[in-house]
């Protein structure tokens, strides 16, 4: 494993008026990554993900716990860390003023590396991330997707073994993101393993070999996409009710065809075997009760379906 983790901790202090108070970001998280594969984080905002990778990235210390990278000691040996990992933070790196060519030689520089070198490894860069038509254009004349992209070439200028992108793709648009989301294969085809951050469930479903759903500090489920799906068995009837969700919730939970059920303010979740053969019965247990409806909907497991089984409510209302 190129990331193993045992017991990661991280606290901040907080004063909300005269109280002072202990928040506990992050919970003893265990994680193992495979050399070479695009592993993520997904949660909702404040679930911790950020505060992990920047404990991974040196960037602040642990409270507890250990974890090695690429056979470097985090705690021990952060020095050595840095050499072997690239960093892209979510509010990105760029300066207005200078162009991507000049941040990358920079960047390059910052590492050790000679000045012709440097130069060599801009020019490849810009070209592996479709930016040589605006090298020399000053950052801030540059789209949002093209900023990102200069961000994640500064990231792996002196060619880490290990990537961290925390919400690469945060205030994108659709196309952008798309795009971004090659930017991030080319990666792993590069030879590198790549740790992501995430609140899209698209993005984590799409991109990710594997992942692991954080909440509250804490890892709540991890596997690949479809192991992770899969755990929610069968197919997920959703009955949207304007009102009584108590009293149909109550009806389904002695129904034989019904595995596991989920409510909402305002409807109820029905995990089942069969979705399609189910939904006639469910229409007709709700008119036997004199339970309306305002919609049933059928649909596979979802990552967010995932989530909500973990922890009792929608990453999406998150």
């Amino acid at each position: 494993m190129i990331i193993e983790t045992t017991g990661l901790r991280k606290s901040f202090s907080s004063r909300a008026g005269r109280e002072k108070k202990t928040v506990e970001a992050v919970r003893g998280v265990d994680l193992k990554v495979a050399e070479g594969e695009i592993f993520g984080f997904l949660g909702p905002n404040g679930a911790g993900k950020t505060t992990t990778l920047r404990m991974l990235a040196t960037l602040i210390t642990p409270d507890g716990g250990d974890a090695t990278i690429a056979g470097v000691n985090l705690r021990k040996q952060p020095g050595d860390v840095r050499k072997v990992i690239g960093y892209v933070a979510q509010g990105g790196s760029t300066w207005d003023d200078s162009t991507a060519r000049e941040e990358l030689v920079l960047h390059a520089r910052m590492y050790g590396i000679s000045k012709t070198e440097a130069h060599k490894r801009a020019s490849a860069a810009l070209e592996a991330f479709e930016l040589a038509e605006y090298a020399n254009r000053k950052c801030k004349t540059y789209s949002g997707g093209q900023r990102r992209r200069v961000d994640i070439a500064l990231g792996i200028i002196h060619q880490p073994k290990v990537v961290f992108l925390d919400e690469p793709t945060t205030g994108l648009d659709p196309q952008s993101r798309a795009h971004m989301w090659e930017e991030v294969r080319k990666l792993r085809e590069m030879g590198m393993t790549v740790f992501l951050t995430t609140h899209y469930l698209d993005e984590a479903d799409a991109l990710c070999d594997r992942l692991a759903i954080m909440d509250h500090g804490q890892i709540v489920a991890e596997g690949t996409p479809a192991e992770l799906k899969q755990e929610v068995l069968g197919d997920v009837v959703q009955v949207a009710l304007p009102q009584n969700v108590a009293a149909a919730a109550e009806v389904f939970d002695s129904a034989e065809y019904v595995k596991k059920l989920e409510t909402t303010d305002e409807s109820i979740r029905l995990y089942v075997e069969d979705g399609a053969s189910v939904i006639p019965q469910v229409l007709r247990t709700l008119d036997a009760n004199g339970i309306k409806l305002t919609s049933v909907e059928l649909h596979r497991p979802s990552l967010d379906d995932v989530f909500l089984a973990k922890t009792g409510r929608s990453l999406r209302e998150s």
